[in-house]
């Protein structure tokens, strides 16, 4: 059960974030619009949760590294499940995009 819960939430090893960004992985910001245009990450794209399945073609390769985030973490843990479910391999959930960018 703690394991589970670990992993939906992104816990877990240690992930260096700084090195998957350098490696050219995206960086999807989850929250609203509004939220997203008070302040973000550089370079993130933002497709809000709650939309994410109608915008899958956004995101083509599935084999390439996605990086979520969002306020706290909570909404890029389900971003991560989904696209999980969808087939995409390299999923990792960042957290709120705040502290994530300090890690970048």
């Amino acid at each position: 059960m703690i394991t589970t819960l670990k992993k939906i939430f992104g816990f877990g090893p240690s992930v260096n974030y700084s090195e998957l960004a350098q490696q050219g992985a995206i960086l999807l910001d989850v929250r609203s619009k509004a939220e997203f245009s008070g302040g973000h990450i550089k370079g993130a794209i933002n497709i809000p949760v709650n939309v994410l399945n109608n915008h899958l073609e956004q995101l083509k390769d599935k084999d390439k590294t996605i990086i979520t985030c969002c306020a706290s973490g909570m909404r890029s843990a389900s971003a991560k499940s989904i696209l999980q479910s969808h087939g995409y391999k390299n999923v990792y959930n960042g957290g709120g995009w705040s502290s994530l960018q300090n890690k970048l």
